[in-house]
């Protein structure tokens, strides 16, 4: 019997095949990518569509009263007055101005209460149950409180929005915390870190998806409670635009500030994402 042979033959890969086959499949990726990008767009717009359609039906119909509820070109034209004149950019820069200044304070005060909370459980005996409690009052429901002791001008916006970012800041610091795995602990006792690298070097990136989180819910959360703060009191500020067009039964310019603001969230919530994405990459370096 012959005995048979291999006529087959292998062709080895080289490193232009390889960049070849990165390539398809870089395109590939970002070709699925972009049309899963777009399909997101094109279903998110369906709902504002229908809505817009029905807006601009209502109006042109007559179905409601111009004086309730103008038409689209009416609130278009009114955004572009507010915008060349500049008054509503002001508005904007002071309203942010608010949530920035709170974020800093009322941030800053959250993640020293969580990780105290969190690292400490005697802290946490003597502080939680008072932050539990007061932590089920509404911000609204400081204002009476804080006229009295701050008055009526800026600090009191300050103040009200700041209470409203340490709770979900805390709240997220210590369960961060609470939740790092212990033989990450251990690690750091075995290399005998102090205190400062225990935290920069295992707290920190153990625990940065729920701190933020935290962040997150800390920041719409702020930029909810400003707008809330300005109807109240205030007489600057996109929540301030919206009681006072209100007032004068300029229903335009109340929903010019209504866009204004979810369009500001919408940035903010874009920003904050690009900031986790890049955070990610530092918890990965980091262990």
């Amino acid at each position: 019997m012959a005995a048979s042979t291999d006529d087959t033959i292998v062709f080895p890969i080289t490193a232009s095949t390889r960049a070849e086959q990165h390539a398809r499949r870089y395109v590939v990726d970002t070709a699925r990518s972009a049309l899963t990008l777009i399909s997101t767009i094109l279903l998110g717009a369906i709902l504002p569509a229908l809505l817009f359609v029905l807006w601009w039906t209502a109006t042109e119909r007559h179905w409601i009263a111009e004086q309730i509820l103008p038409p689209p070109a009416f609130v278009w034209d009114s955004l572009k007055d507010v915008l060349q004149t500049g008054e509503l950019w002001g508005h904007v820069k002071v309203s942010a101005a608010r949530v920035g200044w709170s974020l800093l304070i009322g941030g800053s005060i959250g993640l020293i209460l969580g990780f105290g909370m969190g690292l400490s459980r005697t802290v946490k005996a003597y502080i939680f149950p008072t932050f539990d409690f007061l932590a089920q009052l509404p911000v609204l429901g400081w204002i009476p409180l804080l006229i009295i002791f701050v008055g009526i001008e800026e600090p009191l916006k300050v103040t009200a929005v700041s209470i409203a970012v340490v709770v979900p800041v805390a709240l997220s610091t210590l369960n961060g915390i609470a939740n790092i795995p212990r033989n990450l602990l251990e690690v750091g006792r075995i290399y005998r870190f102090d205190t400062l690298q225990l935290i920069t070097r295992i707290v920190l990136p153990a625990a940065a998806p729920s701190l933020f989180t935290g962040l997150r819910q800390g920041v719409m959360q702020a930029w909810l409670s400003v707008v809330f703060v300005e109807l109240l009191s205030s007489s600057e500020g996109l929540g301030f635009l919206m009681a006072y067009s209100r007032s004068l039964s300029q229903i335009d310019m109340v929903i010019v500030a209504m866009a204004a603001i979810g369009a500001v969230g919408i940035v903010i919530e874009l920003v904050l994402r690009l900031i986790e994405s890049r955070l990610q990459g530092w918890r990965r370096n980091a262990f």
